[in-house]
């Protein structure tokens, strides 16, 4: 589950980047807004999933607060690459009971 959020969350990052970054300008600069098309529906669908996948790990992995940052860096630019750092570095493991 953790390396699945891994590699979601970098293709989310990078489809929202490479959507702002080349589709908005080809649409606006060259006026051709198919690669918007295109890449708008990418990464709506990596977004989904990507949300989708933090919910199925809380409770199991992660605590909720997991959720909300990953909500967060999800809408922020370059937001999933440093959530994946903290989520990798243990910050939102539940604590085990022992």
């Amino acid at each position: 589950m953790k390396k699945w959020v891994a590699l979601i969350g970098y293709l989310e990052g990078f489809s929202f980047l490479i959507l702002m970054f080349y589709a908005m300008p080809m649409k606006y600069f060259a006026g051709e807004p198919e690669m918007v098309s295109l890449f708008g529906a990418l990464h709506g669908a990596l977004f989904t999933v990507f949300i989708g996948l933090l919910f199925m790990g809380v409770g199991r992995h992660w605590t909720m607060t997991a959720l909300l940052h990953g909500f967060i860096a999800a809408v922020v630019p370059a937001g999933p690459f440093l959530f994946e750092g903290m989520l990798s570095g243990g910050e939102y493991e539940l604590e085990t009971r022992g």
